[in-house]
Parts: C-alpha cells; structure tokens; sequence
C-alpha cells in the first residue's frame, strides 16, 4: 500500500506488474486508455500481435527470453504462449494512476447485440450474435479446456522487420556495457542512432516518437559490485529483481535517508534526482530490470564524477579538510559506474 502511495505522489509515471500465461493460453486482445506498455519476457515463447489505427496494418511476432516488448497508448495487442512451458512477463505501464484496459470480448459483449450485427454484418445477422455466450469466469487470460475443438489451423507468422521492430527489441542480443563490477544492456532512444545496428535504430526512432514512453535495461552486478551513488536528472527508476540479492540506499532530503535489502521478486523505485545505490551481497550475480521514466537519453551524475569535477578548493571549504587531501581520490581510465573493491 505504502509503495503505490509514494509512485502516485512522485508522479511516477510507471506501475510495475507481472504476467504469467500458461501453455497455449493467450492474454485476450486489449488496449491501455492511460498508458504505453513495457515488457521483458523472463521465460517461455510467445507470439505478439498488434493492431494499427484502422486496422489495415496487423503486425505479429516471435518473442524468447530476454526479450522486450513495446505497446503504445490505445494500441490493440495480444500475447499468445507458444511454448511448452509458462511464459513470464514483467510489465511496466507508463502511469501511476489505476490501469484503465478494455478486452476485445468484454466490449463485444458491452455492446448491444443489433449494433455488433449491424457493424460486423455476419451471415445470419443479430441471429448470428446471440450465438456467442459470454463465460462466466474472466477470460483475460484465456485457456479453454476444449482448445483442440476450437482451433485447427493456427499461424504464427513474422511480420516484416521494419514493422516488427517498431514493437520489439532483442535485448539480450544488444551490445553490452561492461564495468569492473557488472554489465548494462538497454533497450532505449539513442540520438542519431548512435551505435545502433539497423534494426535497432528503427525500435529507438519510433521510442522517441511516442509521448511517455519508458527507456528499458538490465543490470548485472557481479558478487559483491557495487552500483555506486548516482542519480538521474530526467527520469524515475523502477526495478525488479530478477536473481541475486543485494543492499539499496537512497537519499531522498538531508533527513529522510533509507538503507534496505532486496531479494528476487522485489520492487524497488528512485524518485528523479534521488541519490541511491545497489550493492551485491550474494554470492551470484545480482540481476535487475530497470526500466526508466524518460524516452529520451538518460542524463546520470555518479558520485566519482561530481567529486572530481568540484574543484578541490571548493571541496576544501565544504568539508573542512585541506585541499591536498582530495588528491587522495584517484582517478581511473575506467568507468567506475559498477565497481569491485
């Protein structure tokens, strides 16, 4: 309760979610009033499909593990577990605000039976209509005991790439950043697609284009790494553990300050310009996805670099410590971003 009361009095932007669809079962086609939508599969297969304004540009694909997804606001799309196994989701919505969806077949049944007859015309007319039967339970995640029966032909076709990539972004297959201490991945906006392969550029030009949109990463901290103290001038940070287990500290005011553990499952949140940090403190690595409230490049500061951009006069003064003393911190060819001791 408290989490959901501070991401809606920092504005947040983001709601975190998981979704779990079993094999074979589909997240019925739908659509978000209030937000974009962000995914990365954990585990399984699936097949996407989503539905352009007026209906004459149906893009579908193949999704594996580590994996992201992309849904605009008010954009129809499905999720269809193609594998043998579950499939497992973690979603980011760009609100902090209850999420407002409508299914395909809860607003088919909303409508009135001569009005679908009439927009649909189907052989049979409103005859026709009243032969479907709305369940009892809710099929958001749909999975009928008598599938067989009802589909025998099904296709799971791969659209073009120049559609397909405006929806999708193989995250796992990106470029990866490497530290001392651990490695960063993104699936994000990048001006002048800048290091981008073609594919890519497409996923990050159509990013930009859309209002709110979120900038997605993985973080990897090795044992006992440290994501040291660093804040963000344009964007809240939401998190999930994936794997590992670690320490997190923010500093929100000069008397509001917080130090915790994580573990897998959790959420974390840094409200923008937040300074905080994560250490490792198991013996595997720790494993984030981080998603972050900007579609724009993110702007961070790490404590290292405003230390050595402050003139050491400066820092003489504030601390109260001779200047020769800041020649003490050294500094390094390499970023120190994610850290080992």
């Amino acid at each position: 309760m408290e989490f959901g009361r501070s991401i809606n009095a920092q504005r947040s932007k983001m709601t975190f979610g998981t979704l779990l669809i079993k094999s074979k079962g589909l997240r019925a086609p739908h659509w978000h009033f209030n937000a974009n939508e962000h995914g990365y599969l954990l585990k399984g297969n699936a097949w996407i499909g989503v539905v352009d304004a007026g209906g004459s540009t149906v893009t579908t694909y193949n999704i594996t593990a580590g994996q992201v997804i992309f849904f605009p606001r008010n954009t129809l799309h499905w999720i269809k577990n193609v594998g043998a196994g579950d499939c497992l989701f973690l979603l980011f919505f760009t609100t902090h605000e209850e999420l407002q969806t409508l299914d395909v077949d809860d607003v088919f049944f909303l409508t009135p039976e001569d009005i679908a007859a009439r927009s649909l015309k189907p052989q049979g007319g409103v005859n026709f209509i009243r032969t479907f039967q709305k369940q009892a339970e809710n099929q958001a995640i749909n999975l009928p005991p008598n599938l067989a029966e009802l589909v025998h032909n099904a296709n799971y076709e791969q659209s073009a790439d120049a559609l397909v990539w405006r929806y999708f972004f193989d995250l796992k297959g990106s470029s990866e950043f490497k530290f001392p201490g651990g490695i960063i991945q993104w699936a994000r906006y990048v001006k002048n697609g800048t290091g981008l392969n073609p594919k890519e550029r497409i996923f990050s030009n159509f990013l930009h284009s859309k209002e709110d949109a979120l900038t997605l990463g993985t973080l990897r901290i090795y044992s006992n790494g440290l994501r040291q103290p660093h804040f963000h001038f344009n964007a809240n940070e939401m998190g999930y553990v994936i794997s590992g287990c670690g320490k997190v500290g923010v500093i929100v005011s000069p008397t509001l300050t917080t130090n915790f553990n994580i573990n897998v499952g959790d959420v974390v949140f840094f409200p923008v310009g937040t300074q905080h940090y994560i250490k490792s403190t198991c013996d595997e690595d720790l494993l984030f996805i981080l998603a972050f409230s900007t579609g724009n490049q993110l702007q961070t500061l790490d404590m290292d670099d405003y230390m050595h951009a402050t003139a050491d006069h400066i820092l003489a003064q504030l601390f109260f410590k001779p200047q020769e003393e800041f020649k003490k911190i050294p500094r390094f060819t390499e970023d120190q971003a994610i850290n080992l001791p």
